[in-house]
């Protein structure tokens, strides 16, 4: 049996850390979250189920950077059709996170469990990577289907079907913070004959108060330190917005000038960006002075970024 490598203890808030364990031909991927977490939570009121399932999904979105190559940023996106409409999470690749929720006030509280979503209900998981020599950028999208109560369950059944790998995933969050653990079997014939299973054993008794609270080194050294432990590197975590200026001036140019005209007939047309708050104004000459421009110049979104 391989012996086991603790790492030294470090703070790991706000941190994303890629492991090995080693005798049982697993690697996984630990992610906390704290003032990153409290960052986006404060950008609007949340009901509590509500802020779980972003704190969860946040989390998710910076575990599946540390699984998949991404070069520009990944998303998850839970769409429903009841209370709950919207709630997006999405890292960069530099490993900056921001988030939203959309609720309808009016159908009720939001459940927690997503087979409460309603009948057209959708989640995903969306890359999108910059492309080659100044092309569009290149999106990849998976579909995860909504059998499970959980977003831990929904992606574990995700990674099952799509890469057909044995995958376990934890994820939570409280009011201060929002942690995550995916363990996911290596490729071929790494490890001993049950080594997964034992592993799987071992992640069982991890309960949500433990991801969130202890430090990556303690949690990874009580429940795996028999089969070795690998730190295969990391990175930081932090809250920023991609909004500009510049992407605010080409949603407009997308909407159309009569359109963009209309927001600023009072005077001002102002933009705020729901992901951060900032606020974006433009006067009626700015406006003209965007239209004055080469459509082409600008690309347009189809929507604030």
């Amino acid at each position: 049996m391989t012996e086991a490598r603790p790492a030294a203890h470090t703070d790991d808030r706000d941190r994303l850390t890629r492991f090995l364990i080693e005798g049982a031909g697993v690697r996984g991927v630990r992610v906390h979250l704290h003032d990153t977490w409290q960052q986006i939570r404060e950008r609007s009121d949340y009901p509590a189920a509500a802020a779980e399932l972003l704190g969860e999904a946040a989390a998710a979105a910076a575990l599946f950077t540390g699984h998949a190559k991404v070069d520009g940023r990944l998303s998850v996106q839970l769409r429903g059709n009841g209370a709950l409409r919207t709630l997006f999470a999405e890292c960069t690749a530099a490993g900056t996170l921001r988030g939203i929720v959309q609720l309808d006030e009016d159908a009720g509280p939001a459940p927690r469990d997503l087979r409460g979503m309603g009948p057209d209900a959708m989640l995903a998981i969306t890359i999108e990577n910059p492309g080659l020599h100044g092309r569009e950028p290149v999106r990849y999208q998976g579909l995860v289907g909504l059998e499970s109560d959980s977003l831990a369950g929904a992606f574990e059944g995700y990674f099952r079907q799509s890469e057909q790998l044995p995958t376990r995933l934890l994820l939570a969050a409280d009011e201060r913070q929002a942690a995550g653990l995916m363990l996911q079997k290596l490729p071929g014939d790494e490890g001993d004959d049950d080594g997964w299973v034992r592993v799987g054993a071992l992640f069982d008794t991890l309960s949500a108060e433990e991801l969130l609270e202890l430090p990556t080194d303690t949690l990874l050294t009580r429940l795996f330190h028999e089969d070795g432990i690998q730190l295969l590197g990391g990175k930081p975590l932090g809250f920023a917005c991609s909004c500009s200026r510049e992407r605010v001036e080409a949603m407009l140019v997308s909407l159309g000038q009569e359109e963009a005209e209309a927001a600023a007939a009072d005077g001002e047309a102002e933009i705020r960006c729901e992901f951060c708050g900032q606020r974006y104004g433009f006067d009626r000459n700015q406006i003209a002075a965007l239209f004055a421009v080469a459509a082409h110049e600008i690309e347009a979104p189809d929507r604030l970024q």
